[in-house]
């Protein structure tokens, strides 16, 4: 995994964390945008921690760019305040999942474990408040089935494919395939687009 921060403290602190699991390892860092897109593309990253603000490139359309390209990696978009208008940004350039920088060591672990793991779309309650407060509303679903609309609604509330079968009593591989019928009627790229399309038409709040 890759760590892309401006703030070296912050920097090295969450590469020391990560450094000391035994099933994470930590294969660059990079102090702005376009060291980030570098060090990605050199050593193929599984997941990427990025800071939202940072010089030369910002955190945003790093993760534009890094999304668009062959093998991408999940992105962890790491913010200081959760209201700040650039993490719906994030959200909606495809970030797989927010963390407050205030939060502990073992959430920064698991965070970037989930990511890796799982396909998953990770934010806090207090990010799901604002990414439904600046959503338009004015965005239409095309006609989904009644469990294409059960597996959407479980998607915005962060569930993981097996978590989605539980819920409704499937098999993952029956979710997978929702998923991936979701994804084409939605016109989308990954879960995280879909969730945003869910807020967007109010079809969740």
């Amino acid at each position: 995994m890759l760590v892309a921060d401006d703030d070296e403290m912050v920097r090295d602190g969450f590469v020391a964390i990560l450094s000391a699991q035994p099933d994470i390892e930590v294969v660059g860092s990079a102090d702005d945008g376009v060291s980030a897109l570098q060090e990605a593309r050199a050593h193929r990253p599984d997941v990427v921690v990025m800071d939202v603000r940072m010089p030369r490139l910002d955190g945003i359309e790093a993760t534009r760019r890094l999304l668009i390209e062959p093998g991408a990696p999940k992105i962890l978009v790491v913010t200081t305040f959760e209201h700040d208008s650039y993490v719906y940004d994030a959200l909606v350039a495809g970030a797989h999942g927010f963390l407050l920088k205030r939060s502990g060591a073992q959430q920064l672990v698991s965070a970037v474990r989930a990511l890796a793991r799982m396909d998953v779309v990770l934010f806090p309650e207090s990010i799901r408040e604002l990414v439904e407060a600046r959503a338009k509303r004015d965005r239409h679903l095309p006609r989904l089935t009644e469990r294409e609309q059960d597996v959407l609604r479980l998607l915005a509330r962060g569930m993981t494919n097996a978590e989605i079968a539980d819920e409704l009593f499937l098999g993952v591989q029956t979710v997978k395939s929702h998923v991936t019928t979701l994804l084409a009627k939605l016109q989308v790229r990954d879960r995280t687009q879909a969730v945003i399309a869910a807020y967007e038409s109010g079809f969740v709040d």
